[in-house]
């Protein structure tokens, strides 16, 4: 295990080190072959920005796959009785996760299509991000990538690198309540869900931590 980060005790930045994690991504897409990078951390913690980052930075060479675009529907949320744990690692479709990850690797077919979630809708969009045979990097950012229970074990043995990003709860709790209302909700409910849901689930993601190859 890499830290690209201070170690635990130490202060941690708010701010992920995005130079570092270019140079490291331009060594997984300079080894030839098809690589799959996984970007984890708790709600928050700022997995989409570093995502964004690094396509604009690589170009054509990477594309992102999100992990998000595995979340079950509403309506069979609703059927299950998890609809207000919306997030947590049982209200996801890990299998089609998994099954999608292990196309990729091989990638057989000249472009395998995935998912994306849309947080306007609060819902996944299929057939969203198209994956073309010759992008050197499949970049798949998600809270759960290396959550070892639920199913969620099969993933990291997909993934042939996963950074953890480390940022302060309290910037972490700054950024899901601006996020929600930004799509429109209330600001009593954003607070009560970042606090009821997301910080659970932020919890049960640090523990994640030590399995990480790189910490940022």
């Amino acid at each position: 295990m890499e830290h690209g980060s201070a170690p635990p005790g130490a202060s941690v930045r708010a701010e992920p080190p995005l130079a570092e994690m270019h140079r490291r991504a331009e060594e997984l897409v300079a080894s030839g072959n098809r690589r799959i990078l996984g970007i984890t951390g708790p709600p928050g913690a700022g997995k989409s920005t570093v995502c964004r980052s690094l396509l604009q930075h690589l170009g054509s060479q990477a594309v992102v796959v999100e992990m998000d675009g595995f979340h079950l529907a509403d309506a069979e949320l609703e059927r299950l009785g998890r609809r207000q744990r919306k997030g947590a690692p049982d209200t996801f479709d890990v299998s089609g996760f998994a099954a999608l990850l292990s196309r990729l690797r091989e990638q057989p077919e000249p472009v395998v299509y995935a998912p994306r979630f849309d947080r306007g809708l609060e819902a996944a969009i299929a057939g969203s991000t198209p994956v073309a045979r010759d992008v050197s990097l499949v970049i798949t950012e998600g809270n759960y990538l290396l959550h070892d229970q639920d199913g969620w074990e099969q993933i990291s043995a997909l993934l042939d690198e996963c950074w953890f990003l480390d940022v302060p709860p309290s910037e972490r709790e700054r950024r899901l309540v601006e996020r929600r209302l930004m799509h429109g909700d209330d600001p009593e409910h954003s607070r009560h869900w970042v606090t009821t849901v997301d910080q659970v689930n932020g919890q049960l993601v640090d523990r994640s931590r030590p399995r990480a190859h790189r910490i940022f």
